[in-house]
């Protein structure tokens, strides 16, 4: 069969993110097939989707949904309708079967087949696809598949993909240029899964609540093939890279001995490192370290059921900071039992931690199958009928969200390392005339004040 695989984000700001995903699955295809990848980011010179559907005519299209929204509650973006559009697009210029798939189905599945004209849905990794396309081959039912979902069927959530995943030699595809134009960034995976337990994460439901490893050896190896494609930064996309200490320092010496030497950043979590944790690292090439931390005070800290208390995030910060590091933390403000005194505790612990940028968000965007949902469920914020692909944010009843928001911009008055949500309209313009000088990476550390 002809397969075509599309990756439907295109927010690029304040940078883009390369679809990863995609090649997890194109690898996992088994060879007989015919796979092609398109990315909405940059279809080619002189290339329209309409015209490259209409030449290609695949059999099977899987639409990656990396995002349901853009989660920042002062700027809601929504992404349903447009993916809506494209299918109305695929419908009229081809006869393909379309399959919908990524993080962003896979959170409300049901919600997407019901809303969308796509006849199957694959829940979790995309490594079942398989499953889907040997039925279909041998005109078999699709009923029944763990995982594959087909319009018009109650929703089954399986277990973690039980297999091996593998990202596969790296194909210089047309449009890896698009982003090493644009921060020369790359991405890389060296673990699935999340055994913390924070109200609010998906990454458990998505991924499974245990650590999946690859080997050091194999994570080192594409980080060099990376490296060797013309990446000169990589990203991780864990859901935190530290969460399995011991691992994630054998990467790091595995990157050294692989010749990685490009610099590169991921998610931390700022629980108490092993002796020399940051410096090991640094030495091998990290340059940022994004902490999520979320609050800066021990009852929120708390509310939210963090692995770490405030102590902890001094630490860390001192420890990334005594390395060298460029350090960010993301706050979440408006939790439960968030209140004035609680957020003026984290706005007055922040001055303690020297040569940070901030990413704050206001309100906490509200998925099933995490205990901040229960919650809302129970407080009356949201109902059981409530349709969550609407994006839909968590504000605590005890704190005044004006008044936060004033108090929020009373303490970031005239501080250029403090950004309301992804600070895309603060840094888009600045990020561009840098990444236009040749400089590399996400760049943050130029607002460090």
């Amino acid at each position: 069969m002809k397969i075509m695989l599309i990756s439907t984000n295109t927010m690029i700001d304040p940078y883009p993110a390369y679809p990863i995903g995609l090649d997890y699955v194109a690898h996992a295809v088994p060879p007989h097939h015919e796979v092609m990848i398109v990315d909405l980011n940059d279809l080619g010179e002189n290339r329209t989707l309409a015209g490259i559907l209409s030449e290609e005519q695949p059999d099977l299209i899987g639409l990656s949904i990396r995002n349901i929204d853009n989660t920042e509650a002062t700027n809601v973006k929504s992404f349903s309708e447009g993916i809506g559009d494209l299918i109305r697009l695929i419908r009229l210029h081809t006869r393909a079967k379309v399959i919908l798939g990524g993080s962003g189905f896979t959170i409300l599945p049901g919600e997407w087949m019901r809303l969308l004209d796509a006849d199957f849905g694959v829940i979790g990794e995309g490594e079942r696809l398989p499953l889907l396309l040997d039925a279909l081959e041998k005109n078999e039912t699709t009923s029944g598949l763990p995982g594959i979902l087909t319009k018009g069927e109650p929703v089954l959530f399986p277990e973690p993909w039980p297999g091996t995943f593998h990202r596969g030699p790296f194909a210089n595809r047309p449009y890896t240029s698009f982003y090493l134009k644009k921060g020369g960034m790359l991405n890389l995976q060296t673990k699935r899964g999340c055994p913390f337990r924070c109200i609010y994460c998906t990454y458990p439901h998505i991924e499974g609540k245990t650590f999946r490893l690859v080997p050091p050896e194999e994570a080192a190896g594409t980080a060099r093939m990376l490296q060797d494609a013309g990446a000169r930064y990589l990203y991780m996309t864990d859901s935190t890279f530290n969460g399995h200490y011991e691992h994630s320092l054998a990467v790091a010496r595995a990157f050294r001995k692989a010749g990685v030497s490009i610099p590169w950043g991921a998610f931390f979590t700022p629980t108490k490192p092993p002796e020399d944790y940051y410096r090991i690292l640094a030495d091998a090439g990290l340059r940022h370290v994004e902490f999520g931390t979320e609050a800066l005070s021990n009852p929120m800290l708390a509310a939210y059921r963090k692995p770490f208390n405030l102590e902890d995030v001094r630490n860390a910060h001192r420890l990334a900071l005594e390395a060298g590091l460029y350090i960010a933390h993301y706050l979440m403000l408006g939790g439960p039992g968030e209140c004035e005194a609680t957020l003026q505790e984290t706005l007055d612990h922040s001055r303690s931690l020297e040569k940070a940028v901030y990413f704050i968000f206001g309100g906490i965007r509200i998925y099933p199958h995490t205990d901040l949902y229960d919650l809302a469920l129970r407080e009356g914020q949201i109902h059981p009928e409530t349709d969550l692909l609407n994006p839909t944010f968590y504000w605590s009843s005890a704190l005044d969200r004006e008044k936060a928001m004033k108090m929020i911009a009373n303490h970031t008055e005239g501080q250029s390392n403090w950004l309301v949500g992804s600070g895309a309209e603060k840094t888009t313009r600045v990020l561009s005339r840098l990444y236009t000088r040749g400089h590399v990476g996400p760049l943050w550390e130029h607002m460090i004040r």
